[in-house]
Order: C-alpha cells, then sequence, then structure tokens
C-alpha cells in the first residue's frame, strides 16, 4: 500500500512536470509591429495616407496665405473705409478663421479615417498570417514582444515573414 502511495505520488509528479514544460514550450512571441512596417502593403498605405495629408496641408496653407492677404488689404484699407464696412470685413475674416478651422479639423478627421481604412486589411492579413504560422507549429499562446521586458520563447518573426513571401 505504502509502495502504490509513492508510485501514484511519483506519476502524478511527472505528469505536473511534464504538462508545465509542454506548455511552456507552446508560447511564442512576435513584434506584430515590426512585421506590418515590413508588409509592402504598409508601405503603400504610408505613402498614400502622405500624398492625401499634404493634398491637405497645401490647401490649408494656400487659405492662410489668401486669409493673411485679404487681412494685409483690410488693415490698409481700414481708415478709408466707413465703420460699417469695418466691420463687415472684420466678420468675413472671421467667417474665413472658422471655415479654415473647420476644415482643418475634416482634413484632420478624414486623414485617421483613411488610415485607419487602409490599415485594417493589412493588420488582419498580419494577424491571419501569425495564427496560421503558430498554429502550424503547435503554439497555443504568441504574444507581442513589443510588450515583454524578457521573451525566452520562439520568435515566430522569420517564420511569419517567410509565410507572407516579404
Amino acid at each position: 500500500m505504502k509502495h502504490l502511495k509513492s508510485l501514484l505520488f511519483a506519476t502524478a509528479l511527472f505528469i505536473g512536470a511534464t504538462s508545465f514544460t509542454s506548455a511552456q514550450s507552446k508560447i511564442a512571441h512576435i513584434d506584430k509591429q515590426e512585421l506590418i512596417k515590413a508588409m509592402p502593403e504598409y508601405t503603400s498605405a504610408q505613402a498614400e495616407i502622405e500624398k492625401l495629408g499634404k493634398t491637405y496641408e497645401t490647401t490649408i496653407q494656400t487659405s492662410i496665405k489668401e486669409l493673411e492677404n485679404k487681412l494685409k488689404q483690410y488693415d490698409a484699407e481700414a481708415s478709408s473705409q466707413t465703420q460699417e464696412e469695418n466691420q463687415k470685413r472684420m466678420q468675413e475674416v472671421e467667417g474665413m478663421k472658422q471655415s479654415l478651422g473647420q476644415y482643418q479639423q475634416q482634413a484632420q478627421k478624414d486623414l485617421q479615417e483613411k488610415e485607419f481604412n487602409l490599415l485594417k486589411p493589412i493588420v488582419e492579413k498580419a494577424d491571419n498570417a501569425i495564427q496560421a504560422v503558430a498554429k502550424q507549429q503547435g503554439f497555443q499562446y504568441v504574444l507581442d514582444s513589443a510588450m515583454l521586458i524578457m521573451a525566452e520563447g520562439k520568435d515566430l518573426m522569420i517564420d511569419v515573414k517567410a509565410y507572407l513571401k516579404i
């Protein structure tokens, strides 16, 4: 009986140690942001976002110059205009400032939306590739190594890049 208890205890220890060891080997890591930046789709998406941003920036700079020119003109002509005309001009300038501010806000919102729409399929493709490689190699967990302080597990970066052919 004592021998049976010892045998059961040893078996339980062995199973526990084996489970612990196999659980440790089923964890991998990858720097997802680095993977996404390495994808060709990311480069083209960034170029498109920068192009759109420059278009907005050019329009905004043109509007600012137009506003500054109008202000200079109105300041130069203020003494020769009536109080009522100067008041109308100030209201016009204030309206232009408000329109410019609204345009800037809308441009920023449009840029963020465009970036989200362009990056979403790229992120999904990266996620699917990570999951496929992890499944092929038998990993149950894949951690983002950008957030890890120390990672000794398998780094899937090379395998996922090979899977994506990048």
